[in-house]
């Protein structure tokens, strides 16, 4: 199993930031969520490793497990 990565990891934080901002762009909430769900499942499976998703879980469920 890899281990779930908490620390800064994306390369160039603000601008995903950006892009995810911009993709809900004119969406209804109905629809933001659902377009959430749709990210958090096609990154869910591109990780693979149930461990890892797990782990993820688990630190979400954390208030300001973001920042570990």
């Amino acid at each position: 199993m890899t281990e779930l990565t908490l620390a800064p990891n994306i390369d160039g934080p603000d601008d995903f930031y950006a892009d995810l901002l911009a993709a809900h762009e004119g969406l209804t909430k109905a629809e933001s969520d659902a377009l959430n769900a749709r990210l958090i499942l096609i990154l869910a499976n591109h990780l693979g490793d149930r461990g890892v998703l797990r782990a993820a879980l688990a630190a979400a469920r954390r208030p300001g497990a973001e920042q570990e």
